[in-house]
């Protein structure tokens, strides 16, 4: 009987402590390969290497490591490093939440996105970021036993095409369960900095720091406030299925509506 093939990625690195405690746990699942940036690559959601070759380097047996992003990583890996399709892709473990909105800038959650994209089912693991957490593996090691789990049930259980899991974990105490979420809503503090360097010229850096979390029951907001790990399905159609209800009650001025029946009988 074949072993089943489990593919991981991140976008910390294939160095971070993430994806090393995740390989370690997640080893007895089946075959292992590795696709991974050669250095962090954070918060480059989707974005593809396209005015560049993409270098690759074999660092270890089965670990691969890739100047790009992480859906670099997971395209190559799925089409051209993996010696058949993946029965199974996981994402990180990150360092640091993808909650809410998050799902959209985050590298780790677009790892996941592109393995859904090819109907591999995916996860997308993320852990709590705390300062000084880069001395303990201990948090990490806790995330991994719980992406283990997971990744057993959905390789026994599958998931629809097109779809993934968002896993977000809490670092301060071994969780004392899972909850089924939706997704919530994070609140930053934005902000853009503008300072000047040596010859005057401008510059800005953007983004501030995480500033709480809206009031959604039910979400993966308030699953790891409430400590307990929390897991997002999600799925990759975005359409607004009430609003394209109301749509066609709207006057578009000067142009005429055509429904696609219309189109088919012309």
């Amino acid at each position: 009987m074949t072993r089943p093939l489990i593919m991981l990625a991140n976008d910390d690195g294939i160095h971070s402590t993430g994806i090393r405690a995740l390989g370690r746990r997640v080893a007895d699942l089946g075959d292992l390969v590795v696709v991974a940036p050669d250095r962090e690559r954070s918060a480059t959601s989707h974005a593809f290497t396209l005015d560049r070759p993409l270098r690759c380097e074999e660092v270890e047996p089965g670990w691969f490591s890739v100047d790009g992003t992480p859906a670099d990583c997971v395209y190559l890996g799925l089409l051209k490093i993996c010696p058949r399709k993946p029965d199974l892709v996981i994402s990180g473990i990150n360092h640091g939440f993808n909650l809410g909105s998050d799902i959209f800038y985050s590298g780790t959650v677009a790892g996941a996105v592109e393995a859904a994209l090819r109907d591999v089912p995916a996860i997308a693991m993320s852990l709590e970021w705390k300062r000084g957490m880069h001395k303990t593996e201990e948090p990490f090691e806790r995330a991994a036993q719980f992406a283990h789990a997971l990744g057993r049930a959905v390789l026994a259980a599958g998931l629809p095409p097109g779809t993934l899991l968002n896993v977000n974990v809490p670092s301060e105490r071994p969780p004392h369960g899972y909850r089924w979420t939706k997704l919530g809503k994070r609140l930053y503090r934005d902000q853009v900095d503008e300072r000047a360097d040596l010859r005057g010229r401008r510059y800005y850096w953007i983004g501030g720091p995480a500033n709480g979390y809206g009031d959604v029951p039910g979400s993966d907001c308030h699953a790891v406030r409430d400590g307990v790990v929390s897991v997002t399905p999600l799925d990759l159609d975005l359409t607004h299925a009430g609003l394209l209800e109301r749509l066609p009650e709207w006057n578009v001025e000067g142009f005429e509506r055509i429904v696609e029946e219309e189109v088919k009988s012309a």
